[in-house]
């Protein structure tokens, strides 16, 4: 009589890995990423490779130090931390801000609490908070795009020597970011309509930034398709941001800017895709993470029209990580076989 040897289910098994879905987000990010090299030129590449470099070292000293095998370098995790941090950041960063900002993701925010899987908080976002709490002057000066007045791209030579060696750049080359000069003009009693019509701004949102969030959403909704990301978290995101935005754009136009601006301006569809769908951080039940996304959304635009930093997504990713096992304790899936209500 022929046996066959059985083992515990689960029987079926997936076809991707923790390392497949990593790649995949990395991939995803590619558009997005070639059109901030376009537009705000060599900064953004100088960033990701300074960024990659560190997250690789200190996961591989955090791993050694923790007695754990070096094996979770092939995952791609870091590098995905390492990414996501990077593109947040102004293409002149220092070059110590960059790795200042890896090393509190990876080391604190990731390893401190037993690595990956274990995290509460989103890596990334606790690198980027850090910083822009830090070091708000080096956080909030970003390049002017190319095709924006007299701004130029700058040689990688003189990237380097700007990130590196701390060169100044001259004043005309940089500027504050779209959701910067809204905030701040707005303070000063111009209407959202005479905001608009400054050239840093574009068709919808701000010029050189659409074609990035285009990027992105492209990569994102592929993710999606790939199943690589659950569609519920963007949708519920965007969904709240757009609701919330739509509210107070009826209320005042004048006053608040509309939505399709909220959507398409900072971080929106970039944290909606990227970053809230973080499956270690994020709620984890199907209803749940609709709430969750929506919590983020609303989140967003209350930081952004009503709070002290020009974007909102980081602090309002990180206010749901805390809420997403609460919000799971009360959505729980109806289990197979049992009676509704």
């Amino acid at each position: 009589m022929m046996r066959f040897q059985a083992v515990t289910s689960p029987h079926v098994l997936l076809e991707t890995s923790v390392g497949q879905v990593m790649r995949r987000v990395l991939y995803a990010m590619l558009p997005g990423i070639a059109a901030l090299v376009w537009f705000f030129g060599w900064g953004v590449l100088v960033n990701l490779v300074i960024a990659t470099a560190v997250a690789l070292v200190a996961e591989a000293a955090m791993l050694a130090a923790r007695g754990k095998p070096l094996a979770p370098l092939g995952d791609s995790s870091a590098v995905v931390t390492a990414w996501l941090l990077a593109v947040a950041l102004p293409p002149l960063a220092p070059w110590w801000l960059t790795t200042i900002g890896v090393l509190s993701a990876i080391v604190v925010a990731k390893h401190l609490y037993g690595g990956l899987g274990y995290n509460p908080f989103n890596p990334a976002m606790v690198g980027y908070v850090v910083l822009l709490i830090s070091f708000p002057r080096e956080m909030s000066t970003w390049l002017i795009p190319r095709g924006v007045g007299q701004a130029h791209a700058l040689t990688l030579a003189e990237t380097l020597r700007a990130i590196f060696v701390s060169t100044p750049v001259v004043d005309a080359l940089t500027g504050a970011t779209p959701l910067d000069v809204l905030r701040t003009k707005m303070g000063l009693g111009f209407s959202v309509a005479e905001i608009r019509n400054s050239p840093v701004f574009g068709l919808v949102s701000g010029h050189g930034w659409e074609w990035a969030v285009l990027g992105f959403l492209a990569g994102g909704l592929w993710l999606i398709y790939t199943r690589a990301a659950d569609w519920r978290i963007p949708t519920g995101m965007l969904g709240g941001l757009a609701l919330i935005s739509t509210v107070f754009y009826l209320i005042n136009p004048q006053k608040y800017a509309p939505p399709w601006f909220h959507l398409w301006s900072g971080a929106a569809i970039f944290g909606a895709f990227f970053i809230a769908t973080d499956p270690v951080t994020a709620s984890a039940t199907p209803r749940g993470r609709l709430i969750y996304g929506a919590g983020i959304g609303v989140l967003v635009y209350i930081i952004r029209a009503f709070g002290g930093y020009p974007d909102g997504v980081a602090f309002s990713v990180l206010l749901m990580n805390i809420a997403a096992p609460t919000i799971d304790l009360y959505t729980p899936p109806r289990v197979f076989g049992a009676r509704r209500g």
